[in-house]
């Protein structure tokens, strides 16, 4: 899936300078956006200000607090649109300010997946403070006393303020808006309420309007013919006579609305003049009469459009944007990732059979794999035969670049937090006929990749992709090996990360496996952003184990920089650990014993009962 391009935050942007601007710049031109000249003096202007000021909007991810008693002047609010989806959409100006600015915002439903942030990924730099705003509701209900609106709008006030606070400390702020900050975005709701107090201003994008008449490839009104853009929440009857009165149409915010939207097209007429597209402008995009989609296939990010003018050429709707990646020189990646194809070289040869319909003359396939945590030897031959079968792989670059380098074999190399947009990667290019490897390190079933391909493999339009799993040695059973068997009896893994879920479920699910005196193994404890919760962690469970219980801390465990302690859990100190490392949390039956190897740590599969001292545990 084309979610980014090959390049690094800032000077990737500044490489593709001249070339983007072949693309992007007279397309902004057209429409209203800031010339190259005005950007120009725009950024020398804005240089001379930050001299005079702390650095807000090029500054550091850090800021003391002695720094910002410095500041002179409040940061600036940057209303970024980032185009239909395709990094290579993103303006020149936009790419500018991402790379600059001092924090980067961007909203998500609660599953915490943001689409904007994705398509910012390639641009943004290492360090830069990321302000993760999520909807408390989007189409659920709430027990919110004021509705659904009162829960939205005490959200848009808590996440305004939460900017604010940036700003007011001389911060630069960059909030990112898929397509075009104005039009249907969340971004309006900020500006609303920042820009009387903080200088605003937003740089248009791209918008999905646009980028689906693209891909439908005819004019979407010419002359003096009238579009009227219409929200498929609209009542039908309403829609309908909208849909009557107008020479073109674009119809939004499809998803769960699209059966109410094929009956207005319907009875308006208009349905055999009506096409659906898809994810426009990413390699996921779709090209379809509208009367041919099946409603439970339609997502979010589609829309309908009603053309004026009759197509005089033919509509690409027969060639859908999953076949169209012949050129042998083009790259696309997954935020911050490699190679792209061509895909004369691969396995299964991509065909049209009808309209809107791909299909393969061999089946392509998903296989999840696992590393094991760090030691060549500890994958298994299974694992290296599926690597060595595979056409393409896809994962996190740290994990890739363990995977030695074939001939003819493409990689799609990722950050970390875009689990799910590399899933659907996955599953399109094996759609297309590649043998896919989606590499996880450790196990793949345990706070890996198979939980993510799998998810996305639910989708509808993924059910002929086949997906296999191939289990791998997990960083718990390698920490464990190291000290002996702390493992040795009923144990729970959790994951300290409170990215994916809320921290309140952590802290409870730590209280209730403590609780049962069950030995743990914590991942994710900690990281460049995250610190905090190792201290809590502890806090918490010493609520129900002893000072002295011990607790193993591996960190990188079959790599070039190996260590393994055993400390108590009251001396554990949170400095020592970030997020290359595992705890493993003792019960009441763990012993750790000093011996001449070192300390063993075991954990007794017989618990003492009443009268017999050492009945065994069945």
């Amino acid at each position: 899936m084309r979610i980014g391009t090959e390049r690094t935050a800032r000077a990737g942007a500044q490489q593709r300078g001249t070339a983007n601007a072949e693309h992007t710049a007279p397309a902004s031109t057209r429409n209203g956006d800031t010339s190259d000249d005005t950007i120009g003096a725009e950024h020398a202007a804005r240089t001379a200000a930050q001299q005079r000021s702390t650095g807000a909007g090029v500054g550091t991810a850090a800021h003391t607090a002695a720094e910002a008693e410095t500041h002179t002047a409040p940061g600036k609010l940057w209303g970024v649109g980032l185009g239909p989806g395709d990094p290579e959409l993103v303006t020149v100006k936009a790419a500018r300010v991402i790379a600059e600015a001092d924090v980067i915002a961007f909203h998500s439903a609660r599953h915490r997946r943001s689409i904007s942030r994705g398509i910012a990924a390639p641009y943004m730099r290492a360090g830069q403070l990321e302000e993760h705003l999520v909807y408390p509701v989007t189409t659920e209900t709430t027990d919110h006393p004021g509705g659904y609106q009162g829960a939205i709008d005490e959200f848009y006030e808590q996440a305004a303020e939460l900017l604010a606070g940036h700003l007011a400390a001389g911060r630069s702020v960059a909030l990112l808006a898929a397509g075009d900050p104005l039009f249907y975005s969340s971004y309006m709701h900020m500006h609303r309420r920042l820009a009387d107090r903080f200088e605003a201003e937003i740089i248009p994008g791209i918008t999905s309007v646009s980028a689906a008449s693209a891909a439908l490839g005819t004019p979407l009104v010419e002359g003096e013919q009238v579009l009227t853009i219409l929200p498929g929440t609209m009542p039908v009857d309403e829609l309908t006579r909208r849909l009557r009165d107008t020479e073109a149409a674009a119809i939004m915010k499809l998803g769960r609305t699209y059966p109410n939207v094929r009956q207005a097209l319907s009875d308006s007429g208009r349905l055999a003049d009506a096409y659906y597209v898809e994810r426009a402008s990413s390699t996921r995009q779709r090209v379809l009469r509208a009367a041919d989609v099946a409603d439970a296939d339609v997502p979010y990010f589609s829309i309908t459009l009603v053309p004026g003018p009759a197509p005089t050429t033919p509509l690409p709707r027969a060639k859908p944007a999953a076949a169209q990646h012949e050129s042998p020189n083009t790259h696309s990646t997954l935020s911050a990732g490699h190679a792209n194809e061509d895909f004369a070289d691969r396995p299964g040869r991509v065909v049209v059979d009808q309209p809107g319909r791909v299909v393969v003359d061999q089946p392509g396939r998903v296989v999840v794999v696992g590393l094991g945590p760090g030691a060549a030897e500890w994958t298994t031959t299974e694992v290296h035969e599926a690597l060595a079968d595979a056409t393409d792989l896809v994962g996190y670059t740290t994990y890739l670049n363990r995977v030695p380098s074939r001939p003819g074999q493409h990689r799609h190399a990722s950050d970390n937090r875009v689990e799910s947009e590399r899933a659907a990667m996955a599953l399109d290019l094996a759609r297309r006929g590649a043998r896919v490897a989606v590499v996880s390190s450790g196990d793949p079933g345990v706070f890996a990749m198979a939980a993510a391909v799998l998810e996305e493999a639910a989708d509808p339009q993924w059910r002929d992709v086949p997906v296999r799993v191939l289990p791998g040695l997990t960083a718990a059973n390698a920490v464990a090996s190291r000290v002996g068997a702390p493992l040795g009896h009923d144990y729970a893994m959790i994951s300290l990360s409170d990215r994916l879920k809320p921290w309140e479920v952590v802290a409870q699910r730590l209280s209730a496996v403590a609780a049962a005196d069950m030995a743990i193994a914590v991942y994710n404890p900690a990281s460049s952003q995250r610190t905090w919760q190792v201290g809590a962690m502890r806090d918490l469970l010493l609520e129900h184990r002893k000072p002295d219980t011990p607790v193993v801390l591996g960190r990188d465990v079959g790599g070039p920089t190996e260590s393994v302690r055993v400390v108590s859990l009251g001396d554990l100190d949170p400095a020592e650990v970030d997020m290359r490392t595992l705890l493993i949390i003792g019960a009441s039956t763990t012993t750790a014993q000093e011996t001449d190897q070192g300390v063993r740590v075991y954990t007794s599969r017989r618990y003492a009962r009443s009268g017999d001292a050492a009945a065994p545990d069945a």
